[in-house]
């Protein structure tokens, strides 16, 4: 009798699963996810989302009659240890493009060789794998997505996988108990798990999706998916979403999907996207102020739009993109600190957060990665009062200023001075790279 592991990282579903669906087309298949103490305390809010992910897993497989495997430790040797153990031939696994993954890929690719195993590596990450387009000239990657949506957009795309209906697990293979649930540290953060993102879903694609385009940037109204999460782990697949929101002329949504494909092969190309520039000599004037970045990631930098998007990454392990623009703009536009400043903490707080999209996109407002405008500025208040011109969404996020009607609790400093010292709010925090006239 035939033997599988699949080895599921991001790719936490059983619908349209390639590495999964293989792995199940064995006598005997063993989905396993190995928990990485390397990786444990980098965000709780994510480790928690995580967490939920492997309980409603383990649901949807004992469905099928098999179970979810889980192990704890090197996730190499314990995938080698489960496959040696079952008698296994072949290792199934989802391409990834982190450091990370491919540090983990290529040391798998060598054990299963030691030890004769088969190695297979399938898509599921992505709309279009990174790597199967290139501009023409040579080139490893687009490093401008306009011709990077062209080509996307005429790629012929994947077959989905199908969903397996009967799973069998080895004989004598204990399956391991789920970790207990983190706290995570974001009260109001969604649910993890490929239910309550089909649930999520399903909900989204009942609303007039042809009208993403204009609403999507609207901050009170909140008309963006949510699902970000739900891709970043794998609980939907990006392809099924994206031949979803096609069938319905959401255009403007799907060229979202765009966006999230093209970092992944920027970051297949250029692996310390976290860490270094992508546009030679950009990195090079960077200030560090401790109490000025204190002030950003509590969220009292006095620029009230700027200051809810920081409470909202806090209450909800998420943020609206457009205020993650405004944000990142105003830490490293403004206040001139450091773009990686800004990844590390986003990094601990998103739901969604990874490499290719948190980096590449604060790469990009940065004007150090992808943007061919490396220099444009977002002004927070023009901003402000064009999407959210009610102030719905400041007050929302920031009660110190509920008392503030209109559009005027964008700029309280301009209230009479009496008023505004009787805020329990301070005041804006002083620009370092533009001269402030939003402030005047």
């Amino acid at each position: 009798m035939r033997t599988a592991v699949v080895l599921l990282t991001r790719d936490l579903r059983v619908h349209d699963n390639p590495a999964l669906a293989a792995a199940a087309t064995a006598d005997r298949t063993v989905p396993l996810y190995v928990l990485d103490p390397k990786l444990a305390d980098l965000s709780p809010n994510r480790t928690r989302f995580l967490h939920q992910c492997l309980a409603d897993l383990r649901e949807q497989l004992r469905r099928t009659g098999g179970d979810l495997v889980v192990r704890e430790g090197d996730p190499v040797a314990e995938t080698i240890r489960v496959a040696r153990d079952t008698g296994a031939e072949t290792i199934t696994l989802a391409a990834d493009v982190s450091g990370y993954a491919t540090r983990r890929e290529r040391r798998l690719k060598d054990e299963c060789e030691r030890h004769r195993i088969a190695l297979e590596l399938h898509p599921g990450l992505t709309v279009v794998e990174p790597g199967t387009l290139r501009p023409g000239g040579g080139g490893e990657s687009y490093k401008v997505f306009t011709p990077y949506y062209r080509s996307w957009s005429a790629a012929t795309w994947r077959q989905p996988a199908g969903t397996p209906q009967r799973l069998t697990l080895p004989d004598g293979l204990t399956a391991g108990r789920l970790p207990g649930l983190p706290a995570g540290e974001s009260p109001h953060a969604c649910e993890g798990g490929e239910t309550a993102a089909r649930r999520r879903l399903t909900a989204w694609l009942r609303q007039d999706l042809q009208g993403y385009g204009d609403a999507h940037d609207d901050l009170p109204g909140d008309a963006t998916s949510r699902l970000s999460p739900y891709l970043r782990w794998g609980c939907l697949s990006p392809l099924a979403l994206a031949e979803a929101a096609r069938e319905r002329g959401a255009d403007a949504f799907v060229r979202q999907l765009c966006w999230r494909d093209f970092y992944y092969q920027v970051a297949r190309a250029f692996p310390k996207l976290s860490t270094e520039a992508l546009r030679p000599n950009a990195d090079n004037d960077w200030r560090y102020d401790q109490d000025a970045l204190q002030h950003w990631t509590d969220g009292l930098t006095g620029v009230p739009v700027v200051d809810a998007g920081m409470r909202q990454l806090r209450e909800e392990g998420w943020m609206h993109n457009r205020a993650r623009l405004i944000t990142a703009a105003f830490l490293t536009k403004h206040l001139g600190l450091d773009w990686r400043l800004g990844v590390a903490w986003f990094f601990r707080w998103l739901l969604d957060g990874d490499v290719p999209n948190n980096s590449g996109n604060w790469q990009w407002t940065a004007g150090t990665g992808n943007d061919s405008r490396p220099y444009r500025r977002f002004n927070p208040i023009r901003q402000a009062l064009r999407f959210d011109p009610d102030g719905v969404y400041v007050r929302r996020y920031v009660p110190e200023l509920k008392g503030i009607d209109g559009a005027a609790v964008h700029q309280p400093w301009r209230l009479p001075k009496s008023e505004f010292r009787g805020l329990d709010y301070p005041g804006p925090l002083e620009s370092h790279r533009d001269e402030a006239v939003w402030l005047r």
